[in-house]
């Protein structure tokens, strides 16, 4: 079973994304999510500290921290914000695949353009994971985006939906098809600059939640992409290298989930003992005080899930069951959180005075992206059978 003692470097990378997240992050949200403006300046301070890109093994220049260590960080930066750490975490799932399946000349070029220092405008490179389509969402095989060969090329076409840092990504991985005929074996994974002749890149969603991450559409046109480009040098393992980078990046999804329903409880929890009705504070109160119980006990509950699925990950075991195990809880411990702190607020939870009314919006999307909460269930009940058949 995994042990519950960090290391001296964990607690380390733990308590600095905890002062960021409550010196820089925080104090940054409330303009990042009214205005939906990129959070440039605070990225390009995690970065500084050594913040982002920590999967990046230390042989390309990263920390390699691995996937357990990611998620202790994750949590903390989710805790200041989520619309902020998702455009910072973005880069975790975009590198997964490559740091999984990439080929050692890949992984010098696309990881080491992350690593080893800020572009020509003094920010911070990010990356992105273009997989998701206007009819391709939970169903990966859906996808209708083609890659031609043609010579020494492949001419890539089709559209990506809800692509975070689509604007912003120095690469894209993306995710075509190379033989429709071959099914989900005939999906391919290519390393796309994002300068590249022939990409077109929407506008910016106004989304409910989570407005500080920059989600967009991306069209490619005749995109032409080097055969080098190829993730893993060979036609044919898309599939296979998106569904391990899930693997990578669910419970990295998951502890987000947790740092943002700490937050939501921790709001709450304080609430209850200001607020008095009846002559004295609501936390006295059985029906609150039992509610502030239920948001501990699911957090701990989560947070578990989510170590023992990274941690997993990190043995190089099979993690697929119990990171949909920790996405799936997660994601939906997350959003009834956030719901109760605002029924613990009450009128006031309803207001934008209160920040629990944000957390409450930015929950959502937890249980829609990476997968939502049903395709998670159909992926355990999947597993859970496979094993007895």
């Amino acid at each position: 079973m995994i042990g519950y003692e960090l290391t001296e470097d964990q607690k380390m990378y733990q308590k600095t994304a905890r002062d960021f997240a409550r010196d820089v992050i925080r104090p940054a949200a409330v303009h990042h999510d009214e205005t939906g403006e990129y959070p440039w300046e605070v990225l390009k301070q995690a970065w500084e500290l050594g913040l982002m890109n920590t999967m990046v093994p230390a042989e390309y220049g990263g920390l390699g921290l691995g996937c357990l260590g990611a998620c202790i960080l994750s949590e903390e930066i989710a805790w200041g914000c989520t619309g902020i750490g998702t455009a910072m975490e973005a880069n975790q799932l975009a590198t997964s695949p490559v740091i999984m399946f990439g080929t050692d000349e890949q992984k010098k070029k696309y990881l080491g353009m992350l690593v080893e220092g800020l572009d020509d405008d003094d920010l911070p490179r990010m990356a992105a994971y273009a997989v998701t389509e206007p009819g391709a969402g939970s169903d990966v095989q859906g996808v209708k985006t083609t890659a031609r060969k043609e010579g020494d090329n492949y001419v890539l076409n089709g559209q990506k939906m809800w692509i975070t840092n689509g604007a912003k990504a120095a690469w894209y991985f993306v995710l075509a098809y190379t033989d429709k005929e071959a099914g989900y074996r005939g999906l391919s994974g290519f390393l796309v600059d994002a300068d590249a002749e022939g990409i077109e890149v929407g506008g910016k969603e106004d989304n409910l939640g989570q407005r500080a991450s920059d989600t967009r559409g991306i069209t490619f046109d005749n995109v032409v992409v080097p055969a080098e480009n190829v993730l893993g040098g060979k036609e044919g393992l898309g599939w296979m290298q998106a569904m391990g980078a899930f693997d990578k990046s669910r419970p990295i999804v998951a502890s987000a989930a947790v740092g943002l329903a700490r937050a939501a409880f921790e709001h709450a929890r304080d609430y209850s003992l200001e607020r008095t009705t009846f002559g004295r504070p609501i936390a006295k109160h059985q029906a609150v005080s039992f509610m502030i119980a239920d948001m501990a006990m699911n957090i701990e509950a989560a947070r578990q899930l989510v170590w023992k699925s990274a941690w997993l990950h990190d043995r190089e075991e099979r993690n697929t069951k119990e990171a949909a195990y920790a996405k799936a809880f997660a994601a939906d411990m997350a959003a009834k959180v956030a719901t109760d702190a605002v029924q613990v607020h009450g009128g006031y939870g309803y207001s934008k005075e209160y920040p629990v009314e944000k957390l409450y919006r930015d929950s959502k999307i937890f249980q829609i992206y990476e997968g939502t909460s049903q395709i998670q269930r159909l992926i355990i009940s999947r597993e859970i059978y496979s094993e007895v058949t």
